[in-house]
């Protein structure tokens, strides 16, 4: 596997520069950090005493980086996970928060292994997932990522809004979809033909 900076820098890359797009719930984000973890990790770069979309602005690409590696892959203990599906949960967390474990959660669940859903990488969750990757080493990594693509999906069923993420206006396959898809064996990747299939239904 990658070191996790590598891993940190290339979620930086894939998630952009500022952007504040009133239909993401996250608000102003820079290198994919919302303002909302910002004020949650008391950032408040030009010390004016708020933190706002100024400081979103201010946010450096390495500090994004540290952001991700501290508060994203250490703190939600990830590493504690199969070395196999730690990138693709890492980036997920990022992108979701600590439905990225809940999806992997309920994967785990649907292979017979019983955790609670609940978005914590606790010893049962974690030695559960290494159970599971022991009984499909070849597969634990596409199953997640299938879970993950379809959770997006959902997203973008229930609501509206959210559905450019995951379709572009051309028709391919959005941010979302792809994102998932990169950490999918390509066997695995959907075909213009599935993917129009599947959204049809949003017109």
């Amino acid at each position: 596997m990658k070191d996790v900076r590598t891993i940190a820098e290339e979620i930086v890359a894939r998630e952009g520069g500022y952007v504040n797009d009133p239909h993401d719930p996250g608000g102003a984000t820079n290198y994919g950090v919302t303002i909302h973890t910002m004020r949650r990790l008391g950032l408040d770069l030009n010390s004016d005493g708020r933190i706002n979309a100024s400081d979103v602005r201010m946010l450096t690409r390495k500090q994004a980086v540290n952001i991700f590696i501290t508060h994203y892959f250490v703190e939600p203990r990830i590493a504690d996970l199969p070395e196999a599906i730690q990138a693709t949960v890492f980036d997920m967390y990022v992108n979701a928060g600590s439905n990225a474990v809940k999806i992997l959660q309920r994967l785990l669940g649907q292979m017979g292994f019983k955790v609670a859903v609940d978005g914590v990488i606790g010893p049962l969750t974690a030695a559960a997932a290494h159970a599971a990757y022991d009984a499909a080493p070849d597969h634990l990594a596409d199953a997640y990522g299938i879970a993950r693509r379809n959770y997006y999906f959902a997203l973008a069923d229930k609501r509206p809004a959210s559905r450019k993420y995951a379709r572009t206006r051309a028709g391919g396959k959005g941010g979302w979809i792809r994102r998932a898809e990169e950490f999918l064996s390509p066997r695995f990747h959907m075909t213009q033909a599935q993917f129009d299939e599947r959204v049809r239904a949003w017109g």
